[in-house]
C-alpha cells in the first residue's frame, strides 16, 4: 500500500501517520527524516542535501527525489510506505510519478485529512508554553490545573508569537495556496480520498481504515 499523506497544520496528520504505520506495517517517510537518514549514512545525495542544508537555503528538487529514490528502495518499503511533506509542489508529484514508474510502482490513494480553518485557529492558537521547564498545554485540549499556570513549577504560561491567531491564519493561508494545486492534481487522477480531520483522533482513524480498505477492493 503506498500512500501519501497531506493535510494543514494542526489537522492531526502526525497522530495519523503513527496509527497507520502501526496498522499496514509501513515506514511513515518525513522529508526531514529521509533527508537526515541521508546525510547520517553519508551518500553523495546527503552530502548535496547537508551543504544546502548548512546554508538555509531550499534543497533543489532533483536532489530530493533523489534521496526519495533511495528512501523507497530500501527493504522496508516492500509492503509500501507512507510519504508525509513530499511532494509540496507540481513538479515534484510529477517527478515522484516518474520515479514509482521507473520502480515499477504507482499510489494507491492520497490521504488529505481536512480541517475547516477556523477550527485549525482555535487548535494552534490555543497553545500555551511553560517558558521555564518547556512543558506545552492547550487552553481547550489539555489545560493546565490552574489556568494560565504551569503544573510543574508554578511560572505564568505563555503564547508563542507564531501561535497568536493572525499569525496562524496567515501561516495557514500560505499553506492552502501551496497545497490546493496538489489537491487538484490528485484529485485528477483519482487517488484523492477526503477523511474528515475534524472528529475525535479514533474516528479519524477509522474512517480511514474504511476507506482504505474499500479503494482497494
Amino acid at each position: 500500500m503506498n500512500l501519501i499523506l497531506m493535510g494543514l497544520p494542526g489537522a492531526g496528520k502526525g497522530t495519523q501517520a503513527e496509527k497507520i504505520k502501526e496498522k499496514y506495517n509501513i515506514p511513515h517517510i518525513s522529508t526531514g527524516d529521509m533527508f537526515r537518514l541521508a546525510i547520517k549514512e553519508g551518500t553523495d545525495l546527503g552530502k548535496k542535501a547537508k551543504e544546502f542544508m548548512d546554508q538555509g537555503a531550499l534543497v533543489p528538487d532533483e536532489v530530493t527525489i533523489g534521496i526519495v529514490r533511495e528512501r523507497l528502495m530500501k527493504d522496508d518499503c516492500k509492503n509500501g510506505f507512507l510519504l508525509d511533506g513530499f511532494p509540496r509542489t507540481i513538479a515534484q508529484a510529477k517527478s515522484l510519478e516518474q520515479l514509482l514508474t521507473e520502480l515499477n510502482e504507482s499510489i494507491n490513494s492520497v490521504l488529505h485529512v481536512d480541517v475547516p480553518k477556523e477550527k485549525l485557529v482555535e487548535r494552534l492558537s490555543g497553545r500555551r508554553i511553560c517558558p521555564t521547564c518547556g512543558t506545552a498545554y492547550h487552553v481547550e485540549f489539555n489545560p493546565p490545573k490552574v489556568e494560565g499556570i504551569c503544573d510543574k513549577d508554578g511560572t505564568p504560561l505563555t503564547q508563542r508569537d507564531d501561535d497568536k491567531p493572525e499569525t496562524v491564519k496567515n501561516r495557514l493561508a500560505v499553506n492552502i495556496e501551496q497545497m490546493q494545486p496538489l489537491l487538484d492534481f490528485y484529485q485528477d487522477k483519482g487517488h484523492l480520498v477526503r477523511v474528515n480531520g475534524d472528529q475525535d483522533i479514533n474516528d479519524v482513524f477509522q474512517e480511514i481504515r474504511s476507506k482504505l480498505e474499500n479503494e482497494s477492493l
